[in-house]
């Protein structure tokens, strides 16, 4: 990326114009990579910042093989959280902050000690504070959610809210997060079941993956961040006057109201 690339700008003006994109980058730049996707992400978090968010964290996609199949790629992706993407579980979100919000479940986890790569998932259960349930917000800024992978990796994952559960819980006082089941409920109605196993086979698998790709650019998840460790489901849209449920096995529920 150069100084006078455009697209970390449009991004953000997307976000805060609350208008989608009509077609993706890579309509325009069918050579966009993946790494100036991240370098273009940088940018558009580095937005955010200026504004007066700080980083809490981050999050990964594309982290079942489902996903990865229909987007013709063989690993996760990831993006920032940042402090004004936290969203009071005690209130209904508000819309208008949005272009054409989804809700998702995930298992969450808050990072107690430092992570050094090579990581594995017994490091990474080892350096957790507590596992929680959560819901992300995603938000594509690209119209009707289409795009390519560095797309979507320049548009920060989607990254546009979280909800986090009230439970959190040491690893080690949780079964394992491979079986924890999940209902996802809108309106009362069942709307979709899954395993922590549908999270890269183990949840912690997959934080371990963003540990080991941060260090590839010199980068950390400090202690005290907050990782959302991918949807558990697929996203269902957050309509007005409706309400998503989460519920997680030993971590409780999440409920977003809209």
């Amino acid at each position: 990326m150069t100084p006078l690339d455009p697209t970390a700008d449009r991004l953000h003006a997307a976000v805060t114009s609350r208008t989608a994109l009509p077609v993706p980058f890579t309509d325009e730049r069918p050579d966009l990579d993946a790494a100036t996707a991240y370098a273009i992400q940088d940018e558009v978090v580095d937005h955010r910042l200026r504004s007066g968010a700080r980083v809490v964290g981050a999050k990964l996609g594309l982290t079942s093989r489902a996903k990865q199949e229909r987007m013709n790629v063989d690993e996760p992706l990831y993006g920032w959280l940042t402090s004004d993407m936290v969203l009071p579980a005690s209130e209904p979100i508000d819309l208008a902050r949005f272009i054409h919000p989804r809700g998702e479940p995930e298992i969450g986890f808050l990072i107690g000690r430092p992570l050094a790569a090579p990581a594995t998932a017994a490091s990474v259960l080892a350096a957790t504070e507590a596992v929680f349930a959560a819901v992300e917000v995603i938000d594509s800024r690209y119209d009707g959610f289409r795009f390519r992978l560095p797309d979507v990796v320049a548009d920060n994952a989607s990254s546009a809210g979280v909800v986090v559960g009230s439970v959190l819980r040491p690893p080690a006082d949780v079964g394992d997060l491979r079986l924890l089941g999940c209902v996802l409920r809108e309106d009362g109605a069942v709307v979709a079941t899954a395993a922590g196993a549908a999270v890269l086979g183990h949840p912690a698998e997959s934080v371990a993956w963003l540990v080991n790709r941060l260090a590839e650019r010199g980068r950390a998840l400090e202690p005290g961040a907050i990782v959302l460790s991918g949807a558990l489901t697929d996203a269902v849209p957050l309509r007005r006057g409706h309400s998503l449920v989460a519920e997680i096995a030993e971590l409780g529920t999440v409920e977003v109201r809209a």
